[in-house]
């Protein structure tokens, strides 16, 4: 199949954004007017298929991200995945892979990998209003420990038990609309921190002012 795409995408679909864009979607698309100017993006730009250097900056940033898998009934399951920043690493422009930490060990997320391999990457950062949404493919490896090393952040008190690699096949960025800027604690603190040391200077300023100033 000729792709009219610049990136051909790897399944057998006209544009990446098919991946989410089913028929049943567009028919709705078209119903509600939005059709003509999502196949307009189509075959303008549409949706990257390959892992852009600043996208995978912002990749490598997160520290609360959800990674969304289906079982082979179809019934979807989202699992939050945090750490410190870092944790989630950009391998190549097609490939993310994370450490799979130890947790309550119900394994719905391998369970569903086993029987299907689709998966979904969903990112918010609150503080910039930014979101990514990347579709692929998952796998699980178990028996890699050089690659688990690798993936596990140093000086984090967790448990790597695997690795979970993820081939992505499509990403999009939203429009910052709807969401809430809300900042890490971490920032906050920071922040306050240097506003505190500011104030002292001010004061202490202000104090020789005084001191110097004839009565």
């Amino acid at each position: 199949m000729n792709h009219p795409h610049p990136h051909p995408y790897p399944y057998p679909y006209p544009y990446p954004s098919d991946i989410a864009f089913t028929p049943t979607v567009k028919a709705i698309q078209t119903r509600n007017g939005s059709r003509d100017a999502y196949a307009h993006m189509e075959a303008e730009r549409g949706w990257q298929t390959r892992i852009t250097p600043d996208v995978a900056s912002f990749i490598e940033q997160q520290t609360s991200v959800f990674f969304a898998t289906a079982n082979d009934e179809g019934q979807p399951y989202i699992q939050h995945r945090g750490g410190p920043a870092g944790f989630l690493h950009v391998l190549d422009d097609r490939t993310i892979a994370f450490a799979d930490f130890a947790g309550n060990r119900q394994y719905i997320t391998l369970g569903n990998l086993a029987d299907n391999p689709k998966a979904y990457l969903f990112l918010i950062d609150y503080a910039h209003r930014r979101r990514v949404k990347l579709w692929g493919e998952a796998r699980v490896v178990e028996d890699d420990p050089e690659l688990l090393a690798k993936l596990m952040p140093q000086g984090y008190k967790a448990r790597g038990d695997r690795a979970i690699v993820m081939t992505v096949n499509a990403w999009d960025v939203n429009c910052p609309k709807h969401i809430p800027q809300r900042f890490e604690a971490a920032d906050v603190a920071a922040a306050l921190e240097e506003r505190d040391r500011r104030i002292e200077a001010l004061e202490a300023e202000l104090a020789q002012l005084r001191a110097a100033s004839p009565a």
